[in-house]
């Protein structure tokens, strides 16, 4: 059986267009690299857990800031790279990107130090276009980028 995750992707109406709010994956391996090193806020849930609950929750722990209220439209699920199998909704609000704050996690760095350090799981946040957007994204989620597009109320 497939890993699962479970996230929600925040977008808001710009001058441009639709622009969504993104997370800089934390930890020294995604320090220095920005394309392809964003995420949409998620986390892994096992079999018996609610994938919309575990996406609320993940959103909140990752970017310190619960899900704005408002309509969660189901963008469905896509593989993504890793293998897992990712289920997303999008919902329209605004947060203040400067002021997210992620939890943390342990790791052990430099590898074989023996010496355990704590790195944010989203170091930063920021809001993109769609364009920028795919190429800041990791691979495996820009799928929900033209999920998103099709599932927008038309202006």
């Amino acid at each position: 059986m497939a890993r699962t995750s479970a996230g929600i992707l925040l977008w808001r109406r710009g001058d441009a267009g639709p622009e969504v709010l993104l997370g800089h994956m934390g930890g020294p391996f995604w320090a220095r690299k920005d394309d392809g090193a964003w995420s949409l806020p998620k986390g892994e849930h096992g079999p018996d857990e609610e994938p919309e609950a575990v996406a609320r929750r993940e959103f909140e722990e990752e970017l310190g800031s619960p899900v704005p209220a408002g309509e969660l439209l189901p963008l469905g699920e896509h593989r993504v790279t890793s293998g897992k199998v990712l289920a997303v909704w999008a919902v329209e609000g605004d947060l203040d990107a400067g002021t997210c704050v992620s939890n943390t996690f342990e790791l052990e760095w430099p590898p074989r130090s023996g010496r355990m350090q704590e790195f944010p799981e989203i170091d930063r946040a920021a809001w993109f276009g769609l364009d920028d957007a795919r190429t800041k994204l990791v691979k495996g989620q820009v799928p929900f980028l033209d999920r998103l597009l099709e599932a927008l109320p038309a202006r």
